[in-house]
């Protein structure tokens, strides 16, 4: 294991989060880069911002090559949801969960 990037409490839903990362698992560092800037999709941002995060703590590592890094894990796990609630009809109140979730990107380096 190279290095590793983790983000708690990330304000979108691990489902919607989890669309993005089965596109760029196992992919190189800078396939990545370019996969994630052409989706037009909220989590997308978010996880190149980390992804940048975790290619930066390699080089404080001391691996400098980021051509030879590649994603060797990624998940998304569920978060706690923020309980809201939405006025209804009658005096009746309804709870919508504004949901998060935890992601973590695990880089290694790549035998030639």
């Amino acid at each position: 294991m190279v290095s590793q990037a983790l983000l708690k409490y990330a304000k979108t839903s691990p489902k919607k989060v989890r669309l993005v990362l089965d596109l760029i698992r196992g992919m190189n560092v800078e396939e990545a880069f370019t996969v994630l800037s052409s989706l037009r999709k909220k989590p997308a941002r978010i996880v190149a911002k980390l992804l940048k995060s975790a290619v930066a703590n390699a080089a404080e590592k001391g691996h400098t090559d980021t051509e030879t890094l590649y994603i060797k894990e990624v998940y998304a796990s569920q978060g706690s949801a923020l309980k809201r609630f939405r006025p209804r009809a009658m005096g009746r109140a309804y709870m919508r969960k504004r949901r998060t979730s935890h992601i973590k990107i695990v880089l290694d380096e790549r035998g030639l």
